[in-house]
């Protein structure tokens, strides 16, 4: 029998590819779609390596049209399609209110909330093929706790939990769960430097002193974790944060 297929978006680096690594290893087809091509070949290449299959497809999710480049894919793929992980996000910027940029604060609720309704929308009929399909909402706990300098990408965040909340009311019924991952600090090789506009020092200093953050593999193993679940059982939200980080606010730092 043909793979069944989960499709993973932002996943050229951190949580997303470490989440279709991760799939693959579960027995997955991964459709690895990212704006970088060059990084998602590579990201196949090790997939294939590992005894894995996935294909990379590129995708915008601020893109009408790449995004149903993307539901082409899906529907070209040999299995069904039984996942999909709205992993693509992002925030820039840590200005307050009153001096935020508007096209930073639009970037971020395009990518992290009209990106997942885009990609959800064009996906949700093969979900619902499948029979047992499957989507994860990749948010974050700024989606229920705000803090200063954060007001966009919280305000972004925010929206998207709303997304998931409301979709698993209106799929009641219907064979497709939802689930909202919600990480707390993170260590990645981007999130911090887009955030801060490739200033190396400032993305650092959101993790100096503080012992074993949470890298991508960590997040990935939450995400597959609750996806390989029997159908039957509905992980509504999960919450996950570094053994250091008590709350938004409480982190223990060293040195």
């Amino acid at each position: 029998m043909s793979s069944p297929v989960a499709i993973v978006t932002g996943a050229s680096s951190g949580i997303g590819a470490a989440t279709a690594r991760r799939l693959a290893a579960e027995g997955f087809h991964v459709l690895a779609a990212a704006r970088r091509t060059d990084r998602l070949a590579g990201l196949v290449d090790e997939i294939t390596a590992a005894g894995g299959t996935a294909t990379a497809v590129m995708c915008d999710v601020t893109s009408d049209e790449s995004v149903a480049g993307l539901a082409e894919a899906a529907a070209a793929a040999s299995g069904p399609v039984t996942l999909l992980v709205n992993n693509a996000g992002g925030a820039r910027g840590l200005d307050p209110v009153e001096s935020g940029s508007v096209a930073d604060w639009q970037w971020m609720y395009d990518t992290n909330v009209l990106g997942t309704l885009r990609v959800t929308q064009a996906l949700l009929p093969a979900l619902e093929a499948s029979g047992a399909g499957t989507i994860v909402i990749v948010s974050s706990t700024a989606g229920f706790i705000v803090y200063e300098g954060g007001g966009g990408y919280t305000a972004a965040k925010h929206a998207q939990t709303a997304v998931a909340g409301t979709l698993r009311l209106e799929l009641c019924g219907r064979p497709i769960r939802v689930i909202e991952i919600d990480p707390g600090m993170v260590k990645t090789d981007e999130f911090g430097l887009v955030r801060f506009d490739g200033d190396a020092d400032k993305a650092a200093a959101v993790y100096a002193g503080v012992p074993d953050p949470l890298v991508a593999d960590d997040v990935a193993d939450c995400i597959a974790w609750c996806a390989t679940r029997p159908h039957h059982v509905n992980v509504d939200r999960l919450v996950v944060r570094p053994l250091a980080q008590a709350a938004q606010h409480k982190v223990h730092r060293v040195g």
